[in-house]
């Protein structure tokens, strides 16, 4: 009986030295890949204080796959040598000193380029944009390329779906692309039907083991669509009824755009990049870049950052325009989980009285989330930020605009997971009339909101206040 203690007391010594060193051996690879210093000490403390779950958690969400490439240097300039061509032919951009570094700052970092002579419609709520997408997909004559993060088996989602069934039916190429994750839910069942009538639907970065723990992380959140390569739409909605119906506590409120003119050409590199991904596939054939007139006058450069490369473009670019600001800065996000260079970038404005406005959700979709973005409202209006808590409903707009003359709409949060994990997409707009349309519904919305009283908040209670902070230190892991 003695010996089989023994022996059982050597078992658990042995495993727990093999269990620890494994912990230790993580917490030292996690450190020499030389991340946020934040976001270090985040998954080392859950490593350490929930080992068993933090385990789990970092072989599904933490390892970095930066250096990977997805696609070749060789390639890619094939899919922007048409781009690059009607770019070079354009004369000098009508825009500031500071709107020409941010461009700049894009165009290197991400290769994204700057079109003017655009047209746009903005719209607010997912009906005007369904009605708008039906009806220039009833246009297409060639192709119709769709990118989404969620396409939902509902009404909705079948209404668009057989739509694109009877544009395949007439010869119309379709490329439907959708993330793995944000359509877990969805029977397969709802895109094999899109398969069946020939229209090539496929996932991106399949998630199935063992695979599984690499791809999880960095997910596809972009949402764009090109038809016949003229004419686009870029921003915060997917498919899926919600987006139409709203919530069980009120309307669904979104930012999407639709584009005219050659700033088109940088939402089809993003799907043709995308799509290559998937696929192994590469199309640069001129009918997917045609020739196009100028059909507005807007300024817009489409950007796109991921997880994969060696800069956090949109990060940066995010917090150059918010040290570029003079006037004001406005920003609309379902999730404030900022980084601290964000964090630090919005609190510098506001002290250095730039009139600072962030608008989120009182209630959202994620109680998670939600509760980590109050974390930061105090260190935020302590600082002379303006907080303002949207009460119709849940918004969802993902919305920046600053002094008349720069504005943004696309499908990045203000959080670590857009900035770190996702693969995103947003347009940028670079002239006064965009700006003045985004800032109007900013002020509009802001009708509808609670303007958050530094005291009045300061009241809550102790519980609230320990939640927020316990889910705070989550943050760079959400």
């Amino acid at each position: 009986m003695t010996d089989f203690s023994l022996l059982g007391e050597a078992a658990y010594v042995v495993f727990y030295i093999l269990y620890f060193s494994l912990i230790f051996s993580i917490a030292l690879v996690i450190i020499l890949d030389n991340r946020n210093p934040v976001k270090t000490m985040a998954w080392i403390l859950v490593l350490f204080f929930l080992p068993v779950v933090g385990l789990v958690f970092y072989f599904f969400f933490g390892r970095s796959t930066r250096k990977e490439r997805l696609i070749s240097r060789k390639g890619y300039s094939r899919l922007r040598k048409r781009p690059m061509a009607e770019f070079q032919a354009q004369l000098s951009l009508p825009v500031s000193k500071d709107q020409h570094i941010l461009m700049g700052f894009f165009r290197r970092t991400c290769n994204a380029l700057t079109f003017e002579g655009n047209a746009l419609a903005i719209h607010t709520d997912g009906a005007s944009m369904l009605l708008d997408l039906i009806r220039e997909v009833s246009k297409a004559r060639h192709h119709i390329h769709l990118e989404f993060y969620i396409f939902e088996n509902d009404a909705t989602g079948r209404l668009l779906r057989d739509i694109l069934i009877d544009k395949a039916r007439e010869g119309v190429k379709i490329r439907v692309l959708y993330d793995d994750v944000g359509c877990w839910k969805v029977d397969r069942a709802f895109y094999e039907q899109m398969l069946f009538e020939g229209i090539d639907a496929q996932s991106f970065l399949k998630v199935r083991f063992p695979q599984f723990t690499s791809k999880v992380n960095y997910r596809n959140h972009r949402k764009i669509v090109v038809i016949d390569g003229k004419v686009g739409f870029i921003g915060g909605m997917n498919i899926a009824d919600r987006y139409i119906k709203g919530t069980s506590w009120g309307p669904w409120r979104d930012t999407h755009v639709k584009l005219s003119g050659k700033a088109v050409y940088g939402l089809q590199t993003a799907f043709l990049t995308d799509w290559y991904v998937v696929d192994r596939t590469l199309l640069t054939g001129e009918v997917y870049y045609p020739k196009m007139r100028e059909k507005g006058t807007v300024v817009a450069q489409i950007v796109t950052s991921d997880p994969v490369g060696e800069w956090r473009e949109m990060m940066q670019g995010i917090m150059m325009a918010i040290s570029s600001a003079r006037k004001y800065f406005y920003v609309q996000t379902p999730y404030l989980l900022p980084t601290e260079q964000i964090l630090t970038a919005l609190q510098t404005a506001a002290l250095a009285g730039i009139d600072v406005r962030i608008m989120i959700p009182k209630k959202a979709d994620t109680w998670l989330t939600h509760k980590g973005s109050f974390s930061y409202l105090d260190m935020l209006m302590k600082a002379g930020v303006r907080i303002y808590l949207y009460r119709k409903g849940f918004l969802h707009s993902k919305l920046m605009v600053s002094d008349d003359r720069w504005s943004t709409v696309g499908s990045t949060n203000m959080d670590f997971r857009s900035f770190e994990h996702n693969f995103e997409a947003n347009a940028f707009f670079y002239d006064k009339e965009t700006a003045l349309a985004l800032k109007n519904i900013f002020l509009e919305d802001q009708k509808k909101c609670m303007f958050l009283v530094p005291k009045m908040w300061a009241a809550r209670s102790w519980s609230n206040r320990f939640t927020e902070s316990v889910v705070r230190l989550l943050a760079p892991l959400l």
